[in-house]
This record gives structure tokens, sequence and C-alpha cells, in this order.
């Protein structure tokens, strides 16, 4: 079978020779020609050539053509804060001190939306024939909160006709945005929300069930197959996102697999993920890539698995490691033999933690993949940087993020489950749901 014929047989639910490998390598794709990471996110002809390297190298049976969830916000009058080696993140919100709702929907040939589009058309006549294109789009929650920012989790609250409304428009913008994405030859649309891990199921079936349950109509109504992609712990929202219709859903590293496929497969949806971003897949070795893949295909039943890695792969992943995954993913046999008796040794704690008893004053330590790059963690550390400017008192705010070695060992001393998360004086306040303002700022004072 070729790649394409695995992804599309696998989100169909048909039998296939070998589990599908479909490593989402954004701004990484830059990284095996040398581009950094703003090349490969804004010139047509880098993306096509990093791409190209990816399908030699990794060989995927599916990949994206870019993973950048700020193409449509940039559209929309967002401001990007950008870097070598990680995807732009938005640093302005146009609506943050407005409750207007806008009307343009950008078209085909704006800004960084047409050289991923060309970029697809060029993919399509040089890899399409035996690689399943993926089309990563913004989905309307995570666009909304771009354009609302932190705002918006008060807003679910006090105005949610507002929301609607924003959600609404929103919705209309990713419609678009995925036509322009199929006319261009994308097999798979995956539809990427990272902050619907972040909230309630309430809040999902009160806001969101509508306007992704429109979304996928769309992709499927065009001829494509579909992909509900979330960050961060998603667990509670595994159900709800398999009513939407999508086709299949992908999850990180906080989402154990084996629980979520007991639901997938009831709705008769596949389900994709989700090796390890930073402690397997950037800090680890091959030993430790082969083991986390054949430990996740087995952890399940067969049919309806697609391997990825949680999410984007970050830039400096090393490429031996990736070619690993790959190996286990298409060689389980081989790769299972190798690693039987293979053991990996953690990281070991080097710094100390606070002593939380004895304080000058509280402490909130915000836990994030990185808020560069993640954005459910983008705007967890924005909602703790904008609840103690809200407060008049002296209080520490620090970040640890998760691509430095030494923090994934401080969230092991702490026992962060889960990323991001919240805590105020060594003490669990949110884990991957991201409070409003209200609520933050009167667990915060609870301790002055």
């Amino acid at each position: 079978m070729t790649g394409k014929e695995r992804v599309i047989g696998t989100i169909e639910g048909r039998k296939t020779d070998k589990v599908p490998w479909v490593p989402f390598t954004g701004v990484h794709a830059g990284k095996l020609l040398g581009y950094h990471a703003r090349t490969v996110s804004t010139d047509v002809d880098s993306v096509v050539e990093a791409a190209c390297e990816v399908n030699r190298l990794y060989h995927p049976d599916g990949q994206p053509v870019m993973f950048d969830l700020q193409i449509e916000a940039e559209l929309l009058g967002c401001e990007m804060l950008w870097s070598d080696d990680g995807p732009p993140s938005v640093s302005s919100h146009p609506l943050a001190e407005i409750t207007t709702i806008p009307t343009r929907i950008p078209g085909p040939t704006e800004g960084r939306l047409e050289v991923e589009l060309e970029a697809t058309r060029r993919l399509k006549a040089a890899i399409g024939a035996t690689t399943a294109l993926y089309g990563v789009c913004t989905g309307p929650f995570t666009l909304a909160s771009h354009l609302r920012g932190t705002e918006i989790f008060m807003d679910l609250i006090l105005e949610p006709e507002y929301v609607h409304g924003l959600l609404a428009y929103a919705t209309t913008v990713v419609q678009a945005v995925c036509s322009y994405l199929i006319e261009a030859g994308i097999d798979v649309v995956a539809v990427t929300d990272p902050l619907i891990s972040q909230i309630s199921p309430d809040h999902f079936a009160q806001f969101m069930h509508g306007p992704f349950t429109r979304v996928f109509d769309t992709i499927g109504e065009q001829g494509a197959k579909s992909s509900f992609f979330v960050c961060g712990n998603a667990t509670r929202n595994i159900e709800p996102m398999c009513r939407t219709g999508c086709d299949s859903i992908s999850v990180d590293e906080n989402v154990d697999l084996a629980t979520a496929k007991t639901t997938t497969d009831r709705y008769k949806i596949t389900l994709g993920g989700n090796i390890p971003l930073t402690s397997v897949m950037l800090f680890g070795n091959q030993l430790d890539n082969m083991k986390a893949v054949v430990q996740l295909i087995d952890s399940v039943p067969a049919g309806r698995l697609i391997i990825s890695p949680g999410c984007d792969m970050p830039y400096d992943t090393p490429i031996e490691n990736v070619i690993a995954a790959e190996h286990a993913v298409h060689e389980t046999d081989s790769a299972r033999a190798m690693v039987r008796n293979y053991e990996r040794k953690d990281i070991g704690f080097a710094g100390t933690l606070p002593d939380y008893g004895q304080l000058e004053k509280p402490l909130v330590e915000v836990f994030t993949l990185d808020s560069a790059t993640c954005a459910a963690c983008t705007y967890m550390w924005a909602a703790a940087l904008d609840a103690v400017a809200h407060i008049d008192a002296a209080i520490d705010v620090i970040e640890y993020k998760y691509t430095v070695p030494e923090n994934i060992a401080r969230c092991r001393e702490v026992g962060v489950k889960q990323l991001p998360s919240i805590y105020i004086n060594g003490k669990l306040a949110y884990s991957s749901i991201i409070p409003s303002r209200d609520e933050l700022v009167a667990r915060i004072r609870e301790v002055l």
C-alpha cells in the first residue's frame, strides 16, 4: 500500500498493511536543510523543498504542508512575534478592548495563506500521489481567542451571546480556509484547536458543538477527510469531540491513548497520537523513541490508529530520533525486539524547590510546554500575568517551560500531571483549564 492509502484506509476504518505514520514536521522541516523557522513560514520555495526532504528522510504516510496556527490570525490583524526556532506567536489581540464582531473573510491570495496554498499545489504534484497531505487550519475557538485575547474566558461566563457571535464569525473564516486547502489538494484537513482542552464539557456543548459540526460538515461535503486536533489534556472532551462528526481525532501526551480509544472506537473515529514531544522526541535517544512508539501501538486494540508526535515537533528534534520513531511504526516487530530489555533513565533534578511554607509573598508558578509555541500555554501564561497585574500587591510569577530539561525534572518533583498548569504557593490551582481573570485573582487573594 502507499502511505496515502494507509492514512485514508485507516480513517475510513479499513484494514491496512501497517499502522500509518504522520510526523507533524512544521518548522522542524526547515532544520533538515538549515533553514530558520521564519524561512519555512514565509518562503514558498523553502516550504516545498523542506517538505520534500521530510518525505525523503522520514518516509511519512501523511505529512503537513505547514503547521502554523497563526496564519489566519495574522490576516485578521493580530501582530506576530517571530522566532528562529519556532512558529510565530500572536502578540496582540485586535478585539481585546472592544466587543465587536468582524465581517471580513480573508481571500486565498492574502498573506501567508497564499504561501501555504501554493506550497500545497506544488507538493500535490511532487509527493501527493503516495503521501496524504495534511492541511492545518486554526479551529474556531483558538482563532476567536487570538482575536479577543484572555478576555474570552471571562466572556464565556459574562457575555455568552458575544462569544456565540464571535465564534460564528471565526467558524465562517475556518470554513473558507478549509475550502481553499481542499481546492489546493489537501487530503486531510486538521482543524487544530489547542484551547478546546482548556474548557469544560458543558462549555463545549454550549459554545463549540455547533461551530465544529459546521466545519466538519464543510470538509466532508467537499470530499476531504477531517482531523480534530487538540493539545493539552482533552480527556474530558473526547466524547463531545466525537459527536461533532469529525473523521479522526489527534491528541498529545496529556491524553492516555488507550482510554481515549475506548471512546473513539465506539464512535468509529480514528485516533492519532501521541509520542511525547520533549521528554522523548527532543531530549530522548533513538531507543527512547522506538520504545515509546511500540508501547503506544501495544497499548490499544488494532485498527483506527495513526501514530504521530503529540503536536508540532520542536525545531531541534534530533533527526535520528524521528527516523527511529518511523522505524518503530513501520517495522514494529523489529523495534519491539530491540527495546525489549531497554529502560530509559529519567532526567535528574539538580535544582531546589522553593520553601512554599516560608514564602515572603505569593508565588504563582505556570508549568507550560512553551508559551512561545503552544497556544494553550500562551493563554495560560497570559492569564497568570493578567491576574497578577490586577492585584495591588507584590506577587512572584514564573513560567517553567517543558522544553528545558531541568523543568521536565521539576515537573516530576512538583507532581505536575498535565500541561499547562498553574500552581499557587506550591499547590495545584488549575490543571489544563484556563481560568477567567476573576477566578484566578480570587485564588491568589486567598493566600495574600
